[in-house]
């Protein structure tokens, strides 16, 4: 098959009509340039590929001009085949004379001829065919043939992994090593990076591994970018080991590649591995950068370590390294989820004085801080003074704004928001249409929660399971079980799964209508599932058995409390003192009072009611 190839591809002897068109071409080429030809049809007629290539091999012509008369070709009358854009390569590489074409110029038409025939599925041939065309294509010495010959197999390996056509540039790579030809670490790079975007991380490592085996030269940079794509997959381990394998040939890790690690272990929520990464870099010298600092503390914000992440940015003041928009919107952010809003904006004020400009996502992170604070005027300030500034809103922080005002109970100017938002050309997601359900049935306004939720799923937007939950609450608040056990197997059938929320919500409302069995079933099946009971599952199991009069069973429910490490609340308290009172048991419910203020939970005037009411009872 390759011989058939390379036999088609061969030059054929000229004959002499052929050398003669060549010769009147490249004549006129020269006098009068390659337009010029437009006028001499019956010359042109004889055109063909053997004689394109006499006149791209003509010493006379220069590089320009031979250009000039392909791209005249290939525009009017033929498309050049294999050959003929090598000869032109070659003609291009070979022209020593600084003519029109620059150097830098020669280069870009280099290039852009060799992505034609990478692109091109017509010129599609094997690697070991174009090497003989090229090597046909330089009639000079040995050291000059093989230097064209690495020079346009490089510019094929970076075209090639610029298409992401990695099969081929790898060919090519393999190719050129077993040729002894020189492989450039900067084209190695190129085509890892290549490789790297395009998510093929286990090539990327099979690819390194092979520049190491071959000798390649290997710096730094292609190291990083393959650890950076382990550490993104969460395989920092593979990667500690790639990273001691380069240092034992000389590659030493630096402050970027660190990063990678320390983005990767806190990806994986591994603070051990944070540390030990940040010691490697102290006893290597290396010092941390402003990116180095920012993940910290965006790291240890995201786990909730607060004072972590003060520390680390303290300590980067202390080193005196400025910090930039996206060191403050970390730090920021982390003090609004702790609420420690007053800090959050004296940050805020502090970056503005510096001269340093917010963006989206500091003031998205300032507003959700204050909309989590219920501070809704404060927010509405922020989103003046950002839209002032020319940052529109987006879609988080719309949503940010709307969950504020319906927690608030807000809900008409979170449905005013959601309208503005729209007419922006935003669509409300999922996040929008639940807070406002959720915000509604916190105002007993039910009916327009359904219909919301409803005109969600018209609009094509669909339900999770926080939706299929806030109307599950709805049917059950309803007593309309019938509805709701229909949506929870509706819910399951669309893969949303239940979570502890979702039962909470079918048993309180089965616990509420005394149907105990139910919701006692209900507390099997979702430990079953894995789901571990919250203080509100038992809260709502204690009253429903209570107002069944089964209040042993309520205690029992309530002494297993503490062994799953649950703390009873003020309303767990009531629901069993009320229970305990209507049966008569005073003394009972009077001691789980005094335990509930030594609990230090502050008992509400229906406990004095509920507990007062137990003795006239006793006396009755």
């Amino acid at each position: 098959m390759l011989t058939t190839l390379r036999r088609a591809f061969s030059s054929n002897p000229s004959s002499k009509l052929e050398q003669e068109v060549a010769r009147k071409i490249s004549k006129t080429l020269l006098t009068s340039g390659a337009e010029s030809l437009q006028t001499m049809p019956s010359l042109l007629s004889s055109l063909n590929s053997q004689t394109v290539q006499l006149v791209l091999s003509n010493h006379t012509l220069t590089a320009e001009t031979c250009l000039d008369f392909f791209y005249f070709v290939k525009k009017n009358y033929q498309k050049p085949d294999l050959r003929a854009y090598i000869a032109m390569i070659s003609k291009l590489y070979r022209s020593r004379k600084p003519d029109k074409l620059q150097k830098s110029q020669k280069f870009d038409e280099m290039r852009n001829l060799v992505n034609c025939v990478a692109v091109d599925g017509d010129l599609s041939v094997p690697v070991t065919v174009i090497a003989s065309l090229v090597e046909g294509a330089c009639n000079e010495s040995k050291y000059n043939r093989d230097k064209f010959m690495e020079k346009f197999f490089d510019i094929l390996f970076r075209v090639y992994a610029d298409n992401k056509m990695f099969g081929e540039a790898l060919e090519v790579f393999e190719h050129m090593a077993k040729k002894g030809l020189h492989l450039d670490e900067r084209s190695c790079l190129i085509y890892l990076l290549a490789l790297r975007r395009g998510g093929q991380v286990d090539s990327c490592l099979r690819f390194f591994r092979r520049m190491l085996d071959l000798n390649v030269e290997v710096t730094v940079y292609s190291l990083t970018i393959l650890l950076d794509g382990l550490c993104k997959r969460g395989e920092v381990e593979v990667g500690r080991k790639l990273m001691e394998e380069a240092a034992t040939k000389g590659v030493k890790a630096n402050v970027v590649t660190y990063n990678a690690f320390i983005e990767g272990y806190f990806k994986r929520l591994d603070l051990g591995g944070v540390k030990e990464i940040l010691k490697l870099m102290e006893k290597e010298g290396v010092a941390s950068n402003v990116v180095t600092y920012t993940l910290l503390i965006h790291g240890f914000s995201n786990v909730g370590k607060v004072e972590e992440a003060q520390r680390v940015f303290d300590e980067m003041r202390e080193k005196r390294i400025e910090a930039d928009v996206y060191v403050y919107t970390s730090i920021i952010s982390c003090n609004c989820r702790s609420g420690k809003v007053k800090r959050a904006l004296a940050l805020f004020d502090e970056m503005t004085d510096k001269g340093l400009i917010p963006n989206a996502h500091t003031y998205g992170a300032l507003i959700h801080g204050v909309c989590k604070a219920g501070q809704m005027e404060a927010a509405q300030m922020l989103v003046n003074e950002m839209q002032s500034k020319g940052i529109d809103l987006n879609p988080v922080i719309f949503n940010t704004l709307i969950d504020g005002y319906c927690e608030s109970g807000m809900v008409d100017e979170a449905l005013r928001l959601q309208f503005v938002m729209e007419k922006k050309g935003l669509e409300s997601d999922v996040f929008a249409y639940n807070s406002i359900a959720s915000g509604l049935c916190k105002l007993n306004r039910k009916d327009e929660a359904k219909g919301l939720l409803f005109a969600m799923v018209e609009r094509g937007v669909s339900p999770n399971t926080m939706s299929f939950t806030t109307l599950i609450d709805i049917y059950c608040k309803e007593g309309n079980f019938v509805e709701a056990k229909r949506v929870f197997r509706e819910m399951e059938e669309k893969g949303n799964v239940p979570n502890i929320i979702t039962y909470n919500a079918l048993i309180d409302g089965y616990s509420k209508r005394g149907n105990m069995k139910e919701a006692r079933k209900l507390k099997n099946e979702l430990e079953n599932r894995g789901l571990i009971p919250d203080v509100y599952t038992y809260t709502s199991l204690i009253h429903g058995e209570c107002i069944d009069g089964k209040v042993d069973r309520a205690l029992k429910l309530f002494n297993e409390m503490p062994h799953r490490g649950l703390v009873p609340n003020v309303v767990t308290y009531t629901a069993l003192i009320s229970g305990l009172s209507k049966v008569g048991k005073s003394l009972e419910a009077f001691k789980l009072y005094d335990e509930m203020k030594e609990e230090g939970i502050t008992p509400d005037d229906t406990v004095y009611s509920l507990l007062v009411g137990s003795l006239h009872s006793a006396n009755v």
